[in-house]
């Protein structure tokens, strides 16, 4: 089922997630949801808070991308069709601080928002699946940042929070009518 999407300015999206503690059909009706309410606004992440749950729980599918990245899951390099969409539940992300890259990123909680971003380049991210088993997936590029940015929603941290001044003057106006629209719609 697609749920709303939380915009900019919405309290939940400050609020650093709860460890998950029972892997049960309840999770696993979330975690679905969550996939195609990501699906169905072209994304390739979306983390809990982003639909109204302050829970350590996102989900990614880099399928359909055509970025460079390499990846390595529990200790292979099965296809990404193996592990994907994928559920992260109880993200430990561990970064490799060298080499970061700047590139344009965007939101789903801003729509139409997009600025650059520097983030580190590699990962590791520890983390359980929606039996609780755990698993480590080691990787680079974009599927790397996405992990990063949607780890950043777990812990209520936005990606406006990571970018240069410079560029959040750009974009501004642009935060400034959502906040404005945020807030009219919680009035309703």
């Amino acid at each position: 089922m697609v749920l709303p999407i939380v915009h900019f300015n919405s309290p939940v999206l400050r609020k650093k997630g709860a460890p998950v503690t029972a892997f049960d059909a309840a999770l696993a009706r979330l975690a679905g949801d969550m996939i195609d309410t990501m699906h169905e606004a072209q994304g390739i992440g979306l983390a809990a808070q982003q639909i109204g749950h302050p829970l350590q729980l996102c989900v990614l599918d880099l399928r359909e991308t055509e970025a460079d990245f390499t990846w390595e899951y529990d200790g292979a390099r099965p296809p990404l069709e193996l592990f994907m969409p994928l559920v992260v539940v109880n993200p430990d992300v561990k970064i490799v601080p060298e080499p970061t890259t700047s590139y344009e990123e965007g939101c789903l909680s801003f729509p139409e928002i997009r600025g650059d971003v520097v983030r580190p380049d590699e990962i590791t991210v520890k983390f359980q699946d929606l039996a609780g088993v755990p698993h480590t997936l080691r990787c680079n590029g974009l599927l790397a940042r996405c992990v990063l940015h949607e780890h950043d929603h777990l812990q209520g941290i936005l990606f406006i929070d990571r970018m240069a001044k410079d560029v959040l003057t750009v974009i501004d106006p642009e935060l400034k009518a959502l906040k404005k629209l945020t807030r009219e719609a919680a009035k309703k």
